[in-house]
């Protein structure tokens, strides 16, 4: 058989197949390397998986833009023609858009939406900028989150067990009044250049040996902050009151689908296991919430081989959906699922839930690490 279409063994997997580029360190931490299991593709598939393309890349981007300057104008547009009660109900529904940019500007920090590698980074820019955030940090978390997932230390992105309360969650993710002064404490704060060293990922991922890294993390800080102020202050200067509600802190709304959404990812699963089947959860949303999401329901696959653009990851899916455990269907499903895991986890501070998986032999996590799989 060509050596092209037989299935890839685990070690003769390049960092190229399976993850995206991360950024350099002056003095690199030490780390122990994870051999991962990842269910098996031809190296032919994959390499055509791991192709990018700028129309694909397009559609998903300037479509989820378009979503987002669709729901601000029309509650713009609002402000000045319609009752102040659509207004109202407009910019609501706006702020639940907003929340989703986190996962685009994710995607480009990963370089894998566009084939064309400038375009990523020109729109890296622009969805960190609309959602206050920064690609700095970002891609230097987001690397070690993907090399030792739930790994802790070496990986502090996410942290098991994950605390939620879900009775509580309501009193914020409606209407999030604190927000705007939360958000600005931060950003004022980061303008001076300050960095929460006091954070030990932060710390690790901004020593102060790197001096250009953090002057580049405060720069980015700077132009947020006076980026955002400035549209601010010239938009009520106009007389366009409603441009900081819908542009600056649309996220004072909505947050609770978004929420329900990405905290899917990890919560209630294993940490310090060598499977991502084990460690992050594929969900199967409706395809408008999908696209909203990046395809991000396709946690695991995303885990599995990180190269591959997110708008194939549910061709990927279909390929090794026979090694996989069961995906729970729609946010109702999987949410009482993870009730179920949260309640017994509150009972049990040990427990981790541990997904019961289609094929035999690689179950290695019960007697690499018998201390975190109690069941």
């Amino acid at each position: 058989m060509n050596t092209q279409t037989e299935n890839i063994g685990q070690d003769t997997l390049s960092d190229r197949d399976v993850f995206t580029e991360g950024p350099e360190y002056n003095k690199p931490p030490k780390k122990t390397r994870i051999k991962w299991y990842r269910c098996r593709v031809t190296r032919e598939t994959l390499r055509e998986l791991n192709k990018r393309s700028d129309f694909l890349g397009f559609a998903q981007t300037l479509g989820f833009l378009g979503v987002l300057t669709i729901a601000a104008g029309a509650a713009i547009y609002s402000s000045r023609h319609w009752p102040w009660y659509i207004t109202a109900l407009l910019v609501f529904i706006n702020g639940h858009f907003w929340h989703f940019l986190v996962n685009g500007f994710h995607e480009l920090v990963h370089d894998s939406v566009f084939k064309t590698r400038w375009l990523n980074r020109f729109f890296l820019r622009i969805l960190s900028f609309l959602g206050w955030h920064n690609h700095h940090l970002f891609w230097a978390s987001h690397t070690e989150h993907h090399k030792y997932a739930l790994h802790a230390p070496d990986d502090q992105e996410v942290v098991l067990p994950q605390k939620i309360d879900l009775k509580g969650l309501w009193k914020r993710a409606i209407v999030n009044h604190k927000y705007p002064y939360t958000l600005l404490k931060e950003r004022f704060r980061n303008f001076t250049g300050y960095i929460n060293r006091k954070n030990s990922w932060i710390g690790m991922l901004f020593p102060q040996s790197d001096p250009e890294r953090c002057r580049a993390y405060t720069r980015w800080e700077r132009t947020l902050l006076i980026g955002h102020l400035l549209i601010a202050g010239i938009s009520l200067a106009y007389g366009y009151w409603i441009v900081p509600l819908v542009i600056t802190f649309p996220k004072m709304f909505g947050s609770w689908l978004h929420f329900l959404c990405n905290s899917a990812q990890h919560v209630g699963l294993q940490d310090k296991v060598p499977d991502f089947r084990l460690c992050c959860r594929t969900i199967y949303l409706n395809p408008l919430l999908q696209f909203l999401y990046w395809h991000m329901n396709y946690h695991t696959e995303h885990h599995m081989y990180a190269a591959v653009p997110c708008y194939k990851l549910g061709r990927l899916h279909r390929l090794i959906k026979h090694e996989m455990p069961h995906c729970p269907r729609g946010l109702r499903e999987t949410w009482k699922q993870i009730a179920e895991i949260l309640d017994r986890q509150a009972r049990e501070p040990n427990y981790q839930y541990i997904a019961e998986l289609p094929t035999g032999g690689n179950r290695r996590d019960v007697e690499q690490h018998p201390a975190d799989t109690q069941n």
